[in-house]
């Protein structure tokens, strides 16, 4: 349980990350990702990247710009146009079933449209689990360029679509179902220069 602290990321890096260190034993037909992050960076940067052998770009959360961000499901993308917030932390999660394809988001606690990505994939195992680089190769291949720098937290994954009132109650670390890691009990290995604060 490492509430109520964040990671933080205090300078662009090439070598510094947070490994999360849960083993996924099966492959994903459904999932959701939420996230805490704080930001003044305007380039690209990686929040959360899922990267199998096979597949660099397996799950990954994306900040493309201020306002845009860019959720990867086995090697394609959507984007979702979010508002621009100043001096404010910005919760997101990302959820998917691939029966549907159907792709739900969230910020701050609201649903955005929903869209479709990917109907019939299968997420792989096993996983490299990182936030803070873009992974392009597993468990490597990293660009200081899409380096994340700020503060990450409240970092949850599920092996299933959550709610709405799931979404806000993992907003305040208090999430309704059992994830298969999440911030009050995070496996977790820093590697480099991340402090957990």
């Amino acid at each position: 349980d490492i509430m109520p602290s964040v990671f933080v990321f205090p300078e662009e890096s090439q070598s510094s990350y947070v490994q999360v260190k849960a083993k996924l034993k099966h492959p994903l037909n459904n999932f959701t990702v939420c996230l805490r992050s704080f930001t003044d960076l305007k380039r690209p940067h990686s929040l959360f990247s899922y990267t199998t052998k096979h597949q660099s770009n397996e799950i990954l959360l994306l900040k493309s710009s201020p306002g845009q961000y860019k959720f990867y499901i086995g090697g394609k993308f959507l984007l979702f146009t979010v508002p621009r917030s100043l001096g404010e932390s910005e919760h997101v999660c990302a959820s998917w079933e691939s029966p549907t394809g159907i792709v739900s988001f969230w910020f701050n606690g609201k649903p955005w449209p929903r869209k479709r990505l990917q109907r019939g994939y299968k997420v792989g195992v096993p996983a490299s689990v990182l936030l803070g680089q873009k992974q392009g190769s597993f468990g490597g291949g990293f660009d200081v360029q899409q380096s994340f720098v700020g503060e990450i937290s409240s970092v949850y994954m599920w092996d299933m679509g959550i709610s709405t009132s799931g979404v806000r109650m993992a907003m305040y670390d208090q999430p309704d179902e059992a994830p298969v890691f999440g911030w009050r009990n995070f496996p977790y290995r820093i590697v480099g220069q991340v402090y957990l604060k």
